[in-house]
């Protein structure tokens, strides 16, 4: 019998680079940044030793994005998260999405980039036990319009409201110009990926000391551009969530519950920052 254990991170921000109209990716290289440095630690069962983290660069080409996700993919493992940051362009039909990469300019930016499809296709594929892709992008007036065609065949909808691996995150909609200036870029503050690193770092008072990813969305929502009410299926006017499913068996860990434990003992300051890093097991019960 095969025993497999840890996290296969990959963490995707891609730069689109000089062009306005893909000025939606202009942060997305801190919003990986954020997520690559919290969520190794974050992850209950691995702990940052467990956890695998491959950080493509922002300025990468598409194929070198995919074959650091395929090459992931391929490590047998409990789990492979993706993280996708930057924004995201339809296909001339408005059936497909890709995440705009360097150097794209609006006559090649679908062509050039890194297809959605890929993505999904190599994650379906892969050696690990169960996957989860982070989405923390923006789209421009057509590939909104793609998403907002809804679920059916012909749009690009289909890709968010029927996955073949699970979503979490969002999608806003970003204009290029002076109205863009007021959008929530990816890796800003009020986007997802900066939502859930400062709920990660911050936890939870009063839940318990391992929490699932849709434990967290309501906290991780609630610091979102359009707050906790947004609806998860139609979002608000310019943005779309992507709710985790329930069910999954990644755990995180929540800071708060460590520190409530802790805040009740008369203990020497070193001693409370040992206990604060070493306080949860690396190898808990199996879920």
């Amino acid at each position: 019998m095969r025993v497999v254990s840890g996290v296969d991170l990959v963490v995707i921000g891609a730069n689109g680079g000089p062009d306005r109209g893909f000025g939606g990716s202009a942060r997305a290289a801190e919003g990986a940044r954020l997520l690559a440095e919290v969520l190794p630690g974050m992850c209950f069962d691995a702990g940052s030793a467990g956890c695998r983290v491959t950080a493509v660069d922002p300025a990468a080409d598409a194929n070198t994005m995919l074959t650091a996700v395929r090459e992931a993919a391929a490590r047998p493992g409990r789990w492979l998260v993706v993280c996708l940051v930057g924004q995201l362009v339809a296909d001339p039909r408005g059936r497909r999405l890709a995440l705009v990469t360097g150097g794209s300019t609006a006559d090649n930016a679908y062509r050039r980039g890194l297809a959605w499809d890929w993505v999904v296709s190599a994650m379906v594929h892969g050696d690990q036990e169960e996957a989860l892709l982070l989405v923390d992008a923006v789209a421009d007036r057509d590939t909104w319009a793609a998403l907002e065609r809804g679920g059916g065949e012909d749009g690009a909808g289909e890709l968010l409201s029927y996955p073949r691996v699970p979503l979490w995150g969002r999608v806003g909609r970003f204009t290029a110009g002076r109205r863009g200036r007021d959008a929530v870029l990816p890796g800003a503050e009020g986007s997802f990926s900066h939502a859930l690193t400062t709920v990660l770092r911050h936890g939870l008072p009063g839940a318990p000391a391992v929490v699932s990813p849709i434990d967290l969305q309501p906290a991780v929502a609630a610091l979102l551009d359009g707050g906790p009410d947004a609806a998860p299926s139609a979002g608000t006017p310019g943005a779309r969530l992507l709710v985790p499913p329930h069910g999954g068996r990644l755990l995180m860990r929540n800071r708060a519950a460590v520190r409530g434990a802790l805040a009740g003992l008369s203990l020497s300051e070193e001693l409370l920052a040992v206990l604060w890093r070493e306080s949860a097991p690396t190898d808990p019960p199996s879920t």
